[in-house]
């Protein structure tokens, strides 16, 4: 049975702006709100205008000792380094920061919550030039306004949305061990999970007290079921199934992080020089 038909409805899929970390936990990236994106803007644009300006003073000094056609030329390629060269390459070297967005806090992210690349940062640069400059920031107004991510027509075209990244970030406390099942849970043989099946089960066991009690008996019968076929062997008889699914996922923890400590033990080890 895969896992897009085994898995409770409520728990098939993560939300839009959840990031699935190694160890399978959600994390919620909050996009930036409407507010503090104009004002980001507004200093992208603001700096935007002074280079422009600097650019286009330097352009009147040495315009007495060019042709029209060479003055011609140096103020379209001003125009295009202004706003798209200089953009694209600020956004690109810092990851998805605008100089709006250092000072505010913010990031591009893709819509996946990966980092942006050159091709992002570009495509988002070169529709700005008409939805922001050309037409006055009208279009990504009301585009960020109706968006549920805040996002504007760049945004849509490049594949991103821009997260607010100095958020605390708070994980649920860990799954405790049963203690009924803790001798059981050191002798069994449970493997890996898949990483959708690690995430319904930890969002299960952090909202099985908000779920009425007849969907949450389902919803706990039908994720021991298909949690079982990754443990050896099944846990005692008359065991609930919501602390097989305890014991599985403290379990996985524990023996995770283990390992984990292991390896950074052996890794020290190979690159100490004695």
């Amino acid at each position: 049975m895969s896992d897009a038909t085994a898995r409770p409805p409520e728990f098939a899929t993560l939300t839009d702006d959840d990031l699935v970390t190694g160890e399978a936990v959600a994390l919620d990236l909050p996009p930036a709100g409407l507010g503090v994106r104009m004002v980001s803007g507004m200093i992208d644009i603001a700096v935007t205008l002074a280079l422009l300006m600097l650019v286009v003073l330097l352009l009147f000094v040495v315009a007495s000792q060019a042709d029209a056609a060479l003055i011609w030329v140096a103020w379209i390629g001003t125009l295009v380094t202004v706003f798209l060269v200089f953009p694209t390459t600020v956004e690109t070297l810092s990851r998805g920061k605008s100089l709006g967005h250092l000072t505010l806090g913010l990031r591009t992210v893709r819509d996946d919550a990966g980092p942006t690349t050159f091709q992002h940062s570009f495509v988002r640069a070169l529709v700005g030039i008409v939805e922001i400059y050309a037409l006055l920031g009208v279009p990504a107004f009301f585009s960020a306004l109706l968006s549920s991510r805040g996002k504007r027509l760049g945004d849509y075209a490049a594949g991103t949305y821009v997260v607010r990244e100095r958020v605390r970030l708070q994980l649920p406390p860990p799954t405790p061990m049963p203690p009924e099942l803790a001798r059981w849970a050191a002798g069994a043989d449970i493997a890996s999970l898949p990483v959708g099946l690690g995430v319904a089960l930890r969002q299960f066991l952090g909202r099985a007290r908000q779920i009425d009690p007849a969907s949450r008996h389902t919803l706990g019968l039908r994720l021991a079921e298909e949690t079982k076929a990754y443990v050896a062997p099944p846990p005692p008889a008359g065991t609930s199934p919501e602390a097989f699914l305890a014991a599985v996922v403290a379990a996985r923890r524990d023996r995770d992080h283990a390992r984990l400590v292991r390896e950074d033990q052996l890794r020290r080890r190979l690159t100490t020089r004695r």
